[in-house]
């Protein structure tokens, strides 16, 4: 494998067992637990002026905190995306500045794509012929993009109600995609019955490969630099399986501890009402959630009642001293469109989220009237369109 020099391997969260990256691909051999890539951090001299050196093109910018090299990453330029400044939403919340990181200016349109450059450069480097996964939507887009680049097969599992424009593209990338009626669950299990038949498939699952977090933790180390080295107050993210939540406290301590920052943002959960077991667990005080029974929310990408990295959510929500909050599908909605017509910016639908839940979080206190405050749309506005004229037509607009 072509790896960077501090990459030293992978450790169970569970159990903490150390585990060489060529032999573990995927959960722990010993307790099926979660892999999370680990580092010799005294390795790294890495520095912000080695940084500022460096062009703004790419998230492998931060190769070095990464496991593979920017030259054998399948790449597209993924990263190097957009924080916007948002006066006027800073004004209604009543901070000193909100600014949003706008994941929709990536290759396929979300911030998937982070998580996919390195898992399907991992699938390569194994080997692997094949990678599958089951998806709300836009995982599954991407994975398909970052295969066809790599020159895989993809087989993708998507549920019914997964937007067209995933579907679409799924098929313009050439994968292999199957709609499995119902919800994310229902496509998950199809996904492990196809799993089964196929020991050849190789996984680029959520939080089954370990890498998909890794990915997406360079939204953090990207923030703090586009911010001039300044951490911001607060994080809100739209949260289902909450990958880019647990990547980006991640890269928070790592700034941290290698010196190059001095504190932690406190992280917050965005979640929608209709499915909001990690609000739950938070607010009740507990170390894991409980499966939501009826998840009912028009977000299908945060519309994750059983979040298997619960644990790892909650840890960074207590540690960074943040907090989680759900809000009504037509607050969510309502936010994407105040987004648009106060800033410009498109939000996703399901990224709106993020929106809704500062505005709660704000009105709650939550926020210092001089506290930056970052929202992470994680996906672009024209990805849910539909869904949001829907919703402005279902108000007479």
């Amino acid at each position: 494998m072509e790896t960077t020099d501090a990459f030293d391997g992978l450790r169970c969260v569970d159990c903490g067992e150390q585990f060489d990256a060529e032999e573990a691909t995927h959960r722990c051999p010993e307790c099926g637990g979660i892999l999370d890539p680990t580092y010799d951090y005294d390795a790294i001299d890495l520095t912000r002026e080695d940084l500022e050196s460096r062009r703004f093109d790419s998230m492998w910018r931060y190769e070095e905190l990464l496991p593979f090299t920017r030259e054998s990453a399948v790449s597209m330029d993924e990263g190097a995306t957009q924080l916007v400044e948002c006066p006027k939403l800073a004004d209604e919340l009543g901070v000193g500045r909100v600014l949003l990181k706008d994941e929709g200016r990536n290759p396929t349109g979300t911030f998937k794509d982070r998580g996919q450059t390195a898992a399907i450069t991992a699938a390569a480097q194994h080997g692997a012929t094949d990678v599958a996964l089951n998806s709300a939507g836009n995982a599954g887009q991407a994975a398909a993009a970052y295969a066809a680049r790599a020159g895989l097969d993809s087989h993708v599992f998507l549920p019914s109600r997964a937007g067209f424009t995933n579907k679409a593209m799924v098929n313009v990338h050439g994968g292999d995609m199957k709609i499995v009626e119902g919800r994310i669950g229902d496509a998950g299990a199809a996904y492990e019955d196809a799993m089964a038949d196929n020991d050849d498939w190789y996984s680029v699952k959520t939080f089954v490969t370990p890498y998909r977090h890794e990915g997406k933790k360079t939204m953090l180390y990207e923030i703090v630099e586009q911010n001039d080295w300044e951490v911001p107050d607060a994080v809100v993210y739209p949260t289902g399986g909450g990958v880019g939540l647990v990547g980006m406290h991640k890269a928070a301590k790592e700034l941290r501890d290698l010196g190059l920052t001095d504190e932690i943002p406190s992280m917050y959960a965005a979640q929608a009402e209709g499915c909001a077991p990690i609000v739950e667990a938070f607010e009740e005080g507990k170390a894991v959630h409980e499966t939501w029974e009826t998840p009912d929310t028009i977000c299908g990408g945060i519309e994750i009642p059983d979040p298997g990295a619960s644990p790892l959510i909650l840890e960074a929500l207590r540690e960074s001293d943040g907090g989680a909050v759900a809000t009504s599908d037509e607050a969510i909605l309502d936010s994407a469109v105040t987004v648009a017509q106060h800033e410009g910016l498109e939000m996703g639908a399901t990224c709106a989220a993020a929106a809704s839940g500062a505005w709660d979080l704000a009105q709650e206190g939550e926020f210092g009237e001089d506290d930056t405050i970052v929202l992470l749309n994680t996906g672009a506005g024209n990805k849910d369109d539909d869904v949001l004229r829907s919703h402005l037509m279902g108000k007479g607009i």
